[in-house]
């Protein structure tokens, strides 16, 4: 059943009222049956730990007997799914391109986060190049892009001393000409141009799912469900999702996107390409002393407290937001082998370090939260097109890690998606071979863009640091290769393969001891986590789901001693004691997820899947 969006929101209570009716007689029916809930475990005394539909179909659950499953459906000539600056920047262009040939073009546009830029996590120093191609004047209209670069520092920090490395000219972390930017704030102000030129944002709605033709084309999405408690069954309220279609679909859901991975294996688009490697990335946001302040100020660190063979390093950023604040953070790459390494912890410590310390010494912590990043640049690229739908920005994973940015080239992502996007819509003489258009154009010309040249120079550096001597291999090979021959090297190296497999057993590495957090600089996970906003309806399935709840006590806990304990920076996951006393089980804490997607990507079985939870729920950055 095809409606507007418009409509559809005015008929949610009146649905709601028919479907508490037809729930309370379902639960009458369950409770008559006696029907108890079961989880695909061989051993019943496991605990049941995932509740969700997508590893419990609803169809074989008695308790969903009777209700109404309809869904309305809304139709658009562009979706986007995602509202980061990928997303946004396909959005704009798309209709700057409708108004300057006078073509009537719908572009729709769903968003997780409660509000646009709620879910945006950067460091961020960001490049103007794609900003300045889609919005000359963005100054003029007030972008939030109030501090230049003034100042570029980078060095080596040992356990005491901070080594200077020089910043020569050419080398891929020069920031001169960059801007240290709030990026929700940026991407928030980025939804503003997109709704004066006409594009349709819908924020707070969770896209859950990709439909399809039935030529096997993309369709469309549907958003999530609502209304479901937590051990599965339909509440009072539930609330059935809605349909959006469209001619095409755009997935720009960030890093590691929930919707992304069905798609890469229902068309097998990474068939041709390594595979991602990932890092995560913790950040925070100070008010300093006034006379420590250095607005434009940039600086960033490789080594303590890291080892010479995991890959991560600093930042700390001086905003010039009218106060004394500083960004800082810390990025550790998930290939890292050690299972009682905490990259929470580890950015605590870093925090302590002589060149650091004193920065923040008086200072007060206002912000917190954590993001994955991809880190495999051009050679773990997908095929970026399919019928009916493509991937932009973070999705498919356009960051150039030695400049540790992405963002200007997301944007151009989306920019070069829309371009293509819309030369085929217009086209009065198309002729599709499938109900989704297919836009194969869009991937050829971003091979023929400045995007795939950058990423092409810079494809050797990340996995150059996979040697016996680490950090110091990897600067030595940049030296020689990038700084002298601009990445014209005639090889391309490959990275060590998938971040979950890097992980040796707990019995082969030793434990990492952590200093205790002093309460000034250093702080512990939840009073961290306080300061993300994060906030989820606490009765409903948790997002967080496992395809089968014995593995984690039999596999994590038993060989790596639980590791998604330490290298979830949201203290979601916890193994407790059982009721009886004997043995462990896993409590999964779904509503401190700050929907960082680590678990997802670094769990050595493979057995957590990060759905998306009800819209509206996660971080509440403000200018994160």
């Amino acid at each position: 059943m095809k409606m507007h969006l418009s409509f559809i929101k005015q008929t949610v209570i009146a649905r709601r009222c028919v479907r508490a009716l037809k729930t309370l007689q379902t639960r009458e029916h369950v409770l008559s049956q006696g029907y108890t809930a079961r989880w695909c475990s061989s051993d019943l005394s496991v605990p049941k730990i995932t509740s969700h539909y997508t590893i419990y179909p609803r169809d074989k659950d008695p308790r969903w007997e009777g209700v109404d499953m309809e869904r309305f459906a809304d139709e658009a000539d562009v979706l986007i799914v995602g509202g980061g600056p990928a997303g946004l920047a396909a959005a704009i262009r798309l209709k700057q391109l409708a108004n300057e040939q006078e073509k009537e073009l719908r572009v729709c546009l769903v968003e997780k986060a409660s509000q646009i830029g709620a879910h945006t996590l950067s460091g961020a120093c960001l490049e103007p190049s794609a900003l300045n191609e889609l919005i000359p004047d963005w100054k003029e209209r007030g972008a939030p892009m109030n501090t230049p670069v003034t100042e570029d520092k980078f060095g080596m920090l040992t356990e005491k001393y901070r080594i200077p490395i020089p910043i020569l000219p050419g080398l891929p972390m020069n920031n001169h000409g960059n801007y240290i930017v709030r990026l929700g704030h940026f991407v928030r102000w980025l939804g503003e141009q997109a709704e004066e030129l006409g594009v349709e944002l819908y924020p707070g709605y969770a896209a859950s799912e990709v439909l399809f033709h039935e030529d096997g084309s993309v369709k469309g999405i549907a958003t999530n469900d609502v209304g479901i408690a937590k051990d599965g069954s339909p509440k009072d309220v539930f609330e059935r999702g809605m349909e959006l279609h469209a001619k095409v679909t755009m997935f720009a859901e960030g890093c590691h996107g929930h919707l992304a991975k069905q798609l890469y294996k229902h068309y097998n688009l990474r068939e041709n390409c390594e595979p991602q490697t990932y890092a995560i990335g913790l950040k925070e946001v100070w008010t300093i002393d006034e006379k420590k302040w250095r607005p434009g100020r940039v600086e960033h660190t490789v080594g303590w407290p890291l080892n010479r063979n995991t890959y991560g390093g600093s930042f700390l950023y001086h905003l010039n937001e009218g106060e004394p604040l500083v960004a800082l953070g810390f990025v550790v790459g998930l290939d890292y082998t050690n299972p009682y390494l905490s990259p929470f912890r580890e950015f605590q410590r870093w925090k302590h370090h002589p060149s650091v310390s004193p920065t923040l010494e008086g200072g007060t912590r206002i912000a917190y939260g954590a993001r994955a990043l991809n880190e495999g640049g051009m050679q773990s690229l997908p095929k970026l097109t399919f019928p009916g739908g493509l991937l932009i920005g973070c999705s498919p994973g356009f960051m150039n890690v030695p400049k540790i940015k992405g963002t200007h080239t997301a944007m151009k992502s989306g920019m070069l998606a829309a371009e293509a996007t819309f030369a085929k819509i217009a086209d009065e003489n198309l002729a599709s071979d499938t109900a989704g258009i297919h836009v194969h154009e869009y991937e050829q010309n971003l091979r023929e863009s400045w995007i795939w040249k950058e990423l092409k120079a810079v494809r050797n550096i990340r996995p150059s640091f996979h040697n016996y001597f680490g950090l110091y291999g990897g600067i030595i090979y940049t030296g020689m290769f990038y700084w002298i021959g601009r990445g014209m090297e005639p090889w391309t190296l490959k990275h060590a393969g998938l971040d979950s497999e890097q992980l040796k057993p707990a019995k082969e590495c030793t434990p990492i001891e952590y200093p205790k957090p002093d309460g000034k600089i250093s702080f512990d996970l939840l009073s961290s986590v306080a300061l993300s906003g994060t906030n989820h309806e606490g009765d409903q399935p948790p997002h967080l789901t496992l395809k089968n709840d014995c593995v984690p006590v039999a596999n994590n806990l038993a060989i790596y001693d639980g590791p998604e304990q330490r290298f979830c920076p949201a203290g979601v996951y916890e193994y407790v004691p059982l009721e009886t006393g004997e043995g462990m089980r896993l409590q999964i804490n779904a509503t401190n997820c700050v929907h960082c997607k680590t678990c997802d990507i670094k769990d050595p079985s493979q057995n957590i899947n990060w759905v998306v939870p009800e819209g509206g729920g996660g971080p509440a950055y403000n200018g994160m």
